[in-house]
């Protein structure tokens, strides 16, 4: 029963040739370039003294929650606002990612609201918003209408109203900019200006340049997500920023590695000039990260003052002497568009080619329980001897499948997080990845040897009873799908 080892290990070798093959050559290419920085980034001014001058953040003010009907659903929302006399300019808060509770805010609405400024939080609306499904525009229609909820009190500048939007929200106020001229003005937060996948991809590259990480590593992870279809991935927000019309404030951190901040600032100011709109300011504080804080403490110096200077300045500071300043920004590589993935590595081909492993490892054993329960199996002297070493080599085969998958879950898994919170160690990327590799290329041993046994079985007058024929063809055919899944997503490429 037993194959040469020779002719096995020539079987393997010419197996993985191919596999590495199909990961060179049929994937869509990725390979970001590196960033021409525009002569402008290079050597910025100074931020003006007078957008950072001190404000006087010690003023009463009041706390009102409130709802705002937002047609099928309801928003909760707390209003603070000066207790000085008089109108005052106001702002919304427009969520990021995520469950957007309005909690989030509190430290900056309340000082806001103690320099003289009206501040609204509201909670994101759970109805038609989720991971998968999001859209922007229903979101700036929640956005407008709690602006119009506050444009009616009585202490709130009208001309002085508008919205604050950070990440997420930042691609979703210019929307709303765009359809009302109730936005008085528009504050944006680390905002990307790429499409979602452009920005998520750019920053896990940054993230696994921190980590070390092998290059096989990025490659896994672009042709998974090129195979995620999610409905707001690739939207483009170049449209509504050029119809932005009113004034403009742009705010990035030197520190934030979620966003490709020149390409963004770039593109903003490219969409303003299309939209005549010569009212933004642009600038860069050094060391804020993604929430404009110091690494998730307080808030980078300047910050606060800056944005409630210009807030309170308005109309005069929506046309800066300088439009662009602060601390120079560093991008290396271009926020390059993911290639849409081919038919064949689709969401849903993929999930129909792990259906069908996972039939194969199942229906076979099952079938050959059924029937020795049922008493009908006979397997004759031959396959007495025979099957119980397959069916071994077997079981491992689907192990192994199974601990293939759970790990490339687990990488993926790891790496957003590490993301997502700045953090992790090099050491956990390499050990994932090894062990990614390992149980690939085992699983084409286990492959290469079964066939090999399936047939040296044949040739000795096995005879396979029909369940343990659907054993055969199911855990090969699983494992031979299983196996090209791989070589797609680079696991047999060289070097590792």
């Amino acid at each position: 029963m037993r194959a040469g080892r020779g002719m096995v290990s020539v079987a393997a070798g010419v197996v993985l040739l191919a596999l590495a093959t199909v990961g060179y050559t049929l994937p869509p290419p990725f390979d970001p370039a590196p960033l021409n920085v525009d002569p402008i980034f290079q050597n910025l001014p100074a931020q003006p003294a007078a957008e950072t001058r001190p404000v006087s953040a010690n003023g009463q003010f009041s706390v009102e929650n409130i709802t705002v009907d937002a047609g099928d659903t309801t928003l909760g929302a707390t209003v603070r606002a000066p207790l000085s006399p008089g109108r005052h300019p106001a702002l919304v808060f427009v969520q990021g990612a995520g469950p957007g509770l309005r909690d989030e805010f509190t430290t900056q609405a309340e000082w806001l609201a103690r320099a003289g400024i009206v501040t609204l939080v509201y909670d994101k609306r759970t109805v038609r918003y989720d991971f998968r499904s999001r859209d922007f525009e229903l979101l700036a229609d929640d956005a407008l209408r709690v602006l119009s909820r506050l444009r009616l009190r009585a202490d709130v500048d009208p001309a002085r109203t508008g919205l604050w939007g950070v990440s997420e929200g930042s691609w979703v106020a210019p929307i709303a900019a765009a359809r009302s001229r109730d936005v008085g003005f528009t504050v944006l937060v680390s905002a990307p200006n790429v499409s979602p996948l452009r920005q998520v991809t750019w920053a896990l590259g940054e993230q696994l340049d921190r980590l070390h990480a092998p290059a096989g590593t990025r490659e896994l992870l672009v042709r998974a997500m090129s195979a995620v279809h999610m409905n707001f991935l690739r939207y483009d927000g170049m449209p509504a920023l050029r119809q932005t019309r009113a004034p403009v404030l742009a705010l990035y951190g030197t520190g934030d590695p979620s966003i490709p901040f020149v390409e963004s600032s770039k593109a903003l100011t490219g969409a303003l000039a299309e939209a005549g709109n010569p009212d933004y300011t642009i600038r860069y504080l050094k060391g804020a990260d993604h929430g404009m804080r110091l690494h998730g403490g307080p808030f980078a110096p300047g910050y606060l003052e800056t944005l409630a200077n210009w807030v309170t300045g308005l109309p005069e500071t929506a046309r800066p002497a300088v439009h662009i300043a602060g601390a120079t920004p560093v991008q290396r590589y271009e926020a390059s568009e993911v290639p849409a993935a081919p038919w064949y590595a689709g969401g849903a081909v993929l999930g129909m080619t792990l259906c069908l492993a996972a039939v194969g490892y199942v229906v076979g054993p099952v079938a050959e329980m059924v029937l020795r329960l049922r008493g009908r199996q006979s397997p004759g002297e031959t396959g007495a001897r025979i099957w119980p070493p397959v069916r071994r080599r077997f079981r491992r085969m689907a192990w192994t499948g199974a601990g293939l998958l759970v790990s490339v879950v687990a990488l993926i898994t790891m790496l957003v997080l590490f993301s997502v919170n700045q953090a992790g160690a090099w050491p956990a990327v390499l050990a994932g990845w090894l062990v990614i590799r390992m149980l690939a290329v085992l699983m084409l041993l286990q492959e290469v040897t079964a066939v090999a046994a399936v047939v040296s079985g044949l040739r000795e007058g096995w005879q396979p009873s029909r369940p343990q024929w659907t054993a055969v063809i199911g855990v090969l055919g699983g494992t031979g799908l299983l196996l090209v899944a791989a070589a797609y997503y680079d696991l047999f490429s060289f070097p590792w």
